[in-house]
Parts: C-alpha cells; sequence; structure tokens
C-alpha cells in the first residue's frame, strides 16, 4: 500500500528555497549514519563526495544526501549541512573532529529566476535545522523543485515547470520509498500507461511535443541540447543492506527514470540515484530494487503533478485546469 515518504523512521527531510529566485535544496538526515549507494548515469552531473558512496572506500554510512540547484555553485550548500550536524555532534569521529559525511548532487536551474542566487551554506544549514526541528516536506515547487522544468530540447521558452515529488509504499513489514527532482531534457511520462504528462511544448504551447521527435529531426541541423538538465532520486528503504547491496539497488532504481522520462541519461544530464538504507528489516535485494524502480518511477510523475505554474513555464497542473490538453 502507499504510505507517504515522511513514515519512513530513520531518516528526516528538510527544505529550504527561494521561490523569488527560483532555487533551494532538500537535505535527507540520519543522525546516526546510513548506508548508502549511488548510481549515476547521466552524462553531466554536478556531485559532491560521491566517491564516498564507492563501495571500494572506507566510508560504511553517511549522515545526509543533500539535493539543491544552482548547478556546481549549489555545492556550497553541504558546508552549512555540515556546521549543522557538527553542533549537534553527529560525524565520523576521527579523534581529533568529528566530520559529517555529507553528499550532495545538484541540477542546473540558474535558467530560472536570478542566476546569481544559489544554494549556499546558509541554505544548506537552514534545511538540516529544519530536517531535525520542524521536518517540512512537501511535493511540488519546493525546495530542490523551486527551479525544475521539463522538456527543455528546443530551450527554455518551450518547457514546463516541474518539481520535486515522493512516492513511497508498503508491503508487510518493508518500506520503500523515493524523492525526485525532476529537471529533465526529456519529457515525462507516467509510467504506468504511458501516456505524456509534461514535457516539451507546441509552438502555441497548448500541446505537447516529443523531445524524442524533435531531436531525431533536429540531427542533420547540428543543433547544440539546452544543458540546463537532471533528474536525482533519493530511494530510502527500512530494509538492511551494504553500501554496494545499495549500489545495485540504485541502479535497479534508474528503471524507474527511464521508464518515466524519454530520453533520459543524456550527455546533457546529471541523472543520479541514492539508494539510502535507514532501518533493520530482513529483505531480498532484488525484491528492493523492483520497488525501487515503481518508487522513483512514481515519485518523478508527481512531481510534475504536484508543481505549480512559475516563471513563465505552465506546469501540467495548469494545462489540465484550462482543458488545453
Amino acid at each position: 500500500m502507499e504510505i507517504p515518504i515522511t513514515a519512513i523512521r530513520g531518516i528526516r527531510i528538510g527544505q529550504t528555497e527561494n521561490p523569488a529566485a527560483g532555487t533551494g535544496c532538500t537535505v535527507l538526515i540520519s543522525e546516526n549514519g546510513m548506508a548508502a549507494g549511488l548510481d549515476v548515469r547521466g552524462g553531466g552531473p554536478a556531485c559532491r563526495e560521491s566517491q564516498l558512496l564507492n563501495p571500494l572506500t572506507a566510508a560504511q554510512a553517511v549522515h545526509a544526501v543533500v539535493l539543491a540547484g544552482g548547478s556546481a555553485y549549489g555545492l556550497d550548500a553541504a558546508g552549512g549541512v555540515m556546521r549543522y550536524l557538527e553542533e549537534r555532534g553527529c560525524g565520523f569521529d576521527t579523534g581529533y573532529a568529528l566530520v559529517p559525511l555529507v553528499v550532495q548532487a545538484d541540477i542546473y536551474d540558474l535558467s530560472v529566476g536570478d542566476p546569481k542566487v544559489r544554494p549556499d551554506a546558509a541554505m544548506g544549514y537552514e534545511a538540516a535545522r529544519l530536517a531535525f526541528e520542524s521536518p517540512n516536506y512537501r511535493d511540488g515547487c519546493f525546495g530542490a523543485g523551486c527551479g525544475a522544468t521539463v522538456g527543455k530540447a528546443a530551450g527554455m521558452d518551450h518547457c514546463m515547470k516541474s518539481g520535486i515529488g515522493s512516492f513511497a509504499v508498503r508491503l508487510d513489514g518493508l518500506e520503500v520509498g523515493a524523492v525526485a527532482v525532476v529537471n529533465a531534457l526529456g519529457d515525462v511520462f507516467d509510467w504506468r500507461t504511458g501516456k505524456q504528462a509534461a514535457g516539451m511544448l507546441s509552438e502555441d504551447r497548448r500541446s505537447f511535443r516529443s523531445v524524442s521527435e524533435h531531436m531525431k529531426r533536429s540531427v542533420a541541423a547540428g543543433e547544440n541540447l539546452f544543458t540546463g538538465n537532471t533528474t536525482l532520486c533519493a530511494v530510502i528503504t527500512n530494509a538492511r543492506f551494504s553500501k554496494a547491496q545499495l549500489c545495485k539497488i540504485a541502479g535497479m532504481g534508474q528503471d524507474g527514470m527511464a521508464r518515466a522520462v524519454r530520453p533520459v541519461h543524456t550527455s546533457a544530464d546529471g541523472d543520479s540515484v541514492f539508494a539510502l538504507s535507514v532501518g533493520n528489516v530482513e529483505a531480498n535485494q532484488d525484491l528492493v530494487g523492483l520497488l525501487a524502480a515503481e518508487v522513483v518511477g512514481g515519485a518523478v510523475l508527481r512531481a510534475v503533478e504536484s508543481a505549480e505554474s512559475a516563471f513563465g513555464y505552465p506546469s501540467a497542473a495548469e494545462l489540465r485546469r484550462t482543458a488545453r490538453l
């Protein structure tokens, strides 16, 4: 059955955003540390400390995952999360200092709102504080999804507003959920029906066009793809897995992104899936991977369905309300 993403215990989620500037960050924190894996398939990721999640490296747990806007500039947000966690006494004990292990991945949202305003240490600190004191996760144009858009192969004049979305399920005592920040070059589809839900708009902005078909027609012209993209997902489970197993689960979670976004994993995207273990439930790795793909597909769809129009970019909700599609 479906459950709220916030029903999964062992993780706290805080969000901050600057609605006027069109950017923000979302912080997922496990105070005592969580095993984590990562699968990156996009050609243009903006990441911090991603090698911590390589099964060959020493760290067996991290304390926070940050999803943010601002492209590489936004990676500063992790510094604020580290500072807040250090103040709370959370981190890896090196003998001389506690070092919170914080990983981060960012979308490119500099084409929306004010490109000079990006997530910084102050925004990261505030999101971490909210995660502990007043968890405020919401689907829509919040946190890292504040400046997200989709369907940008023909440029920003024909894209749609997107955001951040979540989807989680419970199967007996097993819980698996996902949070997705959807800022894709491609179109977004309902993974269950195959029906297009958002993406590149027609010239009159009253119906959909296909990014895939547009790309096929534009090859001969040597058209450059717009590079301000990336879909980020964090899969969360209360099952116990190692870092290596979570890397595999993250890879299976990418299947859900491939069902929901077309085209996906392009050189103009930084598509990344984190997988986080925050519990001790015994579960089959492949079952959790199967569920990871389903909840990622659900979270991607919800990110576009819950967004509202902003910065002149229409949302799926607006198009439904005005019966344009």
